[in-house]
């Protein structure tokens, strides 16, 4: 990233533009200096939402809180509260939106990772497990995410990919296809739900609760056993500060321990779950690759398409069988530009079909000299092949 002088304003960031490529996927190459917006009606809000993410008065807080106060007026940027848990709602951090990724600021003097949602996100406590001492940077959606890494806002993202319970994530696989991000790593967590409400408020007061699509249908055995109305909202930390800024007596949420912690809210029940294997991965993405090893097990991610016709998949799939390559995963997903294609019969019509993408994991490194036989193999016959990265296997205990 660029370098500025300890309390200078940051006028400039380092963007990375990548290469075109028609096949595999290549390294993203060169650097260029893009000039950040001087419009002190855009820097300002960027600089009041970053400033209260910020632990301490030293580092990057002060020098935020300095640009800030140039740009707001002396005596007009309100302080905030970085102290542990706040109890005050308005001081959390305001999740970046498309909107922030194009004026924010970084001194880079800590390693920061964006997750989608909130403070006390599943995603946040995924985050901070892949990047110990990281500092967490919340966007409001996934596309932001992916934005936030892109224009070098942020070093890494740590974003869910699939459930054990729910499947997989569709968006962010789309998004991997949009965007020209690398994965580097996964993460495992396992995931707990809590029964949150505001102070006071007792389990048969409630008849309602909050939380996400995901998290109300993994607890459904529990919250029909209540005989609570469910409301579907974006994310179950946001749920939980939705309760606790509204002050609700009537409506509690489904979410984590961590969120009822920032929160201030009471745990009513814990492990709410109807099954304890509950676990979700996420994948750690980052502007580069990692150099693959064989040191230890890694696992390769890539996504092709293929011509229409008989056995055409098996033909796909059968280059790793060949090698005693283990698929860990496959995902099919239409071709969003060009879901459909016509196929000319004189005997039978036009029959229409869909065009697919499949994106596949398997347990080899791409240093491994059979994994690269193999991909040229299905490069020889695949429309379209990409390596999203090959990246070391979450071996750790749940």
């Amino acid at each position: 990233m660029g370098s500025t002088t300890a309390g200078s304003p940051l006028t400039h960031m380092q963007l990375r533009i990548p290469c075109k490529s028609s096949t595999l996927d290549r390294h993203w190459r060169g650097t260029v200096n893009a000039a950040l917006p001087s419009c002190q009606t855009r820097r300002r809000p960027v600089a009041l939402a970053v400033a209260p993410s910020l632990p301490g008065e030293g580092g990057r807080k002060r020098i935020v809180k300095a640009q800030a106060l140039a740009l707001n007026g002396a005596g007009v940027l309100k302080e905030f509260s970085c102290d542990g848990i706040t109890k005050d709602l308005n001081s959390l951090p305001k999740p970046l939106s498309v909107t922030d990724c194009s004026n924010s600021v970084s001194d880079g003097s800590r390693l920061r990772v964006a997750y989608q949602g909130v403070g006390g996100a599943y995603s946040e406590s995924a985050a901070e497990k892949a990047y110990p001492n990281c500092e967490a940077v919340p966007c409001e959606q996934f596309d932001t995410a992916f934005e936030a890494v892109e224009r070098w806002i942020v070093d890494r993202a740590v974003l869910p990919i699939e459930n054990s319970l729910g499947g997989s994530i569709h968006r962010n696989y789309d998004l991997l296809l949009r965007h020209h991000l690398h994965i580097v790593g996964e993460v495992k967590l396992a995931v707990r739900h809590c029964l949150l409400a505001n102070h006071g408020v007792k389990i048969e007061d409630l008849k309602r609760v909050l939380s996400h699509p995901q998290a109300l249908a993994q607890c459904e055995h529990t919250l029909t056993k209540l005989s609570l109305v469910r409301e579907a909202v974006d994310d179950t930390a946001g749920a939980a500060k939705h309760v606790a800024f509204h002050k609700l007596k009537d409506s509690g949420a489904v979410a984590s321990a961590a969120a009822a912690k920032i929160y201030d809210l009471n745990i009513l029940a814990e492990d709410i779950q109807d099954d304890s294997d509950n676990v979700t991965r996420f994948l750690m993405l980052a502007r580069e690759p990692i150099i693959p090893g064989t040191d230890r097990p890694f696992k390769t991610s890539i996504v092709f398409s293929l011509e229409e016709g008989p056995g055409m998949l098996f033909k796909a799939l059968a280059v790793f069988a060949l090698r005693q390559i283990n698929l860990t995963k496959i995902e099919s997903r239409p071709l969003r530009k060009r879901s459909l294609r016509v196929s000319d019969d004189n005997n039978n019509g036009t029959p229409k079909y869909f065009d697919y993408l499949f994106y596949v994991d398997f347990e080899a490194s791409m240093a491994d000299q059979n994994a690269q036989n193999a991909l040229r193999h299905l490069h020889e016959f695949a429309t379209f092949l990409r390596v999203l990265g090959s990246y070391p296997v979450d071996t750790s205990m749940i």
